[in-house]
């Protein structure tokens, strides 16, 4: 990956981390031809790194997942960058800064941004955005069907936009919340909880499951807990899926839909968890951490 212009600002990748992505509010919209919406994953500490530096709020930031990423100005000048979402260290050319604030990386020194001391993404906000070419209109990169940007690897250069009016943020910008010693996700009435035993639905409320090792952008897988048990056999034709979606597979063992989520599926959908603080959590929590569902206003009924 290398669109930089000579002599135009850029940042190189010294080290991609375990998974680092480029994502900015995602392409929602095109879910009948087939394509999911991506985008960042904690939206308030996507939205908090661009608030910071003065960027406008659907700019391309860098998520970076567990240990963080690496990265080198180029030689046309210094760049402003911000790190929210999971806490960790930062560092340029050597030397502590301060994370969760707008820091100056000079030309030629070294940004590294470090392993999350809690949760698990981190956004990277550079001041101009990072301009990688857009896919129907959103510089996200989809894990699940390989539309946007390609995960930038070791020598990758992101090139950075022009600087817009807004001033960088400062004392008054609220920090996002951190992550969850518990995860607690509301549910909202599914389409197919009547494919549940009515003792197995009220069950749920009372369950405690775990976050699963097997998460990733596509979803957050659970474990442990009572899996749910099915008042019917047979499966579902596929039907359309929507963010925040709980699938439970065969296992019973719900499985809540994230940003890159397949725009269909087969298996029941018990409830759906609304978009807000609360997926934004489910971004940050790392395996083990407890999992609770709470019953949102109007319970769960059957569906279609």
């Amino acid at each position: 990956m290398s669109g930089a212009q000579p002599g135009a600002r850029a940042l190189e990748v010294v080290r991609p981390g375990a998974l680092t992505t480029l994502q900015d509010a995602g392409r929602p919209g095109y879910a009948h031809l087939g394509v999911g919406r991506s985008g960042a994953l904690d939206a308030a500490a996507y939205a908090l790194a661009n608030r910071l530096v003065g960027n406008p709020p659907d700019a391309a930031v860098l998520e970076t997942t567990l240990d963080g990423v690496g990265l080198r100005a180029g030689s046309a000048g210094a760049v402003t960058v911000a790190v929210t979402g999971a806490p960790c260290a930062v560092r340029v050319a050597g030397r502590p800064v301060a994370w969760g604030a707008p820091v100056r990386v000079p030309a030629g020194a070294e940004l590294e941004v470090g392993r999350a001391e809690s949760g698990v993404r981190s956004y990277l906000a550079v001041r101009g955005g990072f301009a990688v070419p857009p896919v129907l209109g959103s510089r996200s990169t989809d894990l699940l069907s390989g539309l946007g940007p390609a995960v930038p690897a070791a020598g990758s250069v992101l090139p950075v936009g022009s600087a817009g009016p807004d001033p960088l943020g400062g004392a008054d910008v609220l920090p996002a919340p951190g992550a969850p010693a518990e995860l607690v996700l509301p549910l909202g009435p599914g389409p197919r909880a009547d494919w549940f035993e009515p003792a197995s639905l009220a069950g749920l409320w009372r369950s405690v499951f775990r976050v699963s090792a097997r998460s990733n952008r596509i979803g957050l897988r659970t474990e442990a807990g009572t899996p749910l048990v099915r008042s019917r056999g047979g499966e579902l034709p596929s039907e359309g899926m929507v963010l925040g979606a709980v699938q439970v597979p065969p296992d019973g063992l719900p499985v809540v839909f994230l940003a890159d989520h397949p725009v269909t599926g087969g298996y029941p959908v018990v409830g759906v968890v609304p978009p807000g603080p609360a997926l934004d959590a489910a971004a940050q929590a790392r395996p083990g951490v407890p999992v609770r569902f709470t019953q949102c206003r109007g319970g769960l009924r059957g569906g279609r």
